[in-house]
């Protein structure tokens, strides 16, 4: 019977992309993986991911981010238990070290884990693909007509804007929406596919990062959090200015 490792990140979905190859490396090394998320992320993952044994939380503010998760993981006699989160309310420990002050979020997870940051970018290696689903999205969203440009602009209550003039007017325009699939990961081959990409920093802007897929194609990217909130971005991205609110939040110069 294979050691148990628990992973506590119940959320955001783009911390659990960046988080996978984590796991997966000690799944390589002969760990069983648990992993307890909130209920809405789970439909992306338990198809795609099936060798993480997920554990569904209900959301449950001040308790579900770190205390149910222990308690679940501990339950489950887990012989090691990994938090990913690099700050969390009422546990200032996490803070508390030299890395929080110098390290953005997605590197300090690696450093918490002892696995050197460019296995972030193997996160296709963790993925069962569904190609029937993808083609089936492909072929519903007309992908394959003509030249075409994926938008995501949605991401964690905020939607970006920005200068359309990058997408030349002979494009076919695909933007991603939440409620057209069960998983993320459906949108690999239309995303795999396009000429150009435009994302808000989300989770697409992870997979697409995550997968490599910058080389070939125009990619950018619309910032929306804070530089230590903003993940290490390793492809080729063009960034475009946000919108003027978030510019003034962000503390960037947007020319006028």
């Amino acid at each position: 019977m294979n050691k148990r490792l628990g992973i506590i990140q119940s959320r955001g979905l783009g911390d659990i992309l960046i988080a996978l190859p984590i796991a997966n490396h000690y799944r390589a090394q002969g760990w069983d993986i648990y992993w307890p998320i909130a209920q809405q992320f789970l439909p992306n993952v338990e198809k795609h991911v099936p060798w993480v044994h997920w554990i569904p939380l209900s959301v449950d503010r001040g308790t579900y981010f770190y205390d149910i998760p222990m308690q679940r993981l501990r339950n489950l006699g887990c012989e090691e238990i990994l938090c990913l989160y690099q700050s969390l309310s009422g546990h200032p420990e996490i803070t508390g070290t030299i890395e929080f002050q110098i390290m953005k979020f997605d590197q300090f997870k690696y450093h918490i884990a002892q696995i050197d940051f460019v296995n972030k970018w193997r996160l296709s290696e963790c993925i069962q693909r569904d190609p029937d689903e993808e083609k089936r999205l492909y072929d519903q969203l007309g992908a394959g007509d003509q030249p075409y440009c994926v938008l995501h602009l949605e991401g964690s209550n905020h939607t970006a804007a920005f200068d359309r003039s990058v997408i030349p007017p002979e494009y076919k325009v695909i933007e991603i929406k939440e409620q057209v699939t069960k998983s993320i990961f459906s949108w690999l081959k239309i995303l795999e596919g396009a000429d150009i990409i435009v994302c808000v920093d989300s989770v697409v802007a992870n997979m697409v990062d995550q997968f490599n897929m910058t080389r070939d194609k125009d990619c950018y990217l619309i910032p929306r959090s804070h530089i230590q909130l903003t993940p290490v971005f390793g492809g080729q991205w063009t960034y475009l200015d946000p919108a003027p609110q978030i510019a003034q939040r962000l503390r960037l110069f947007v020319p006028s």
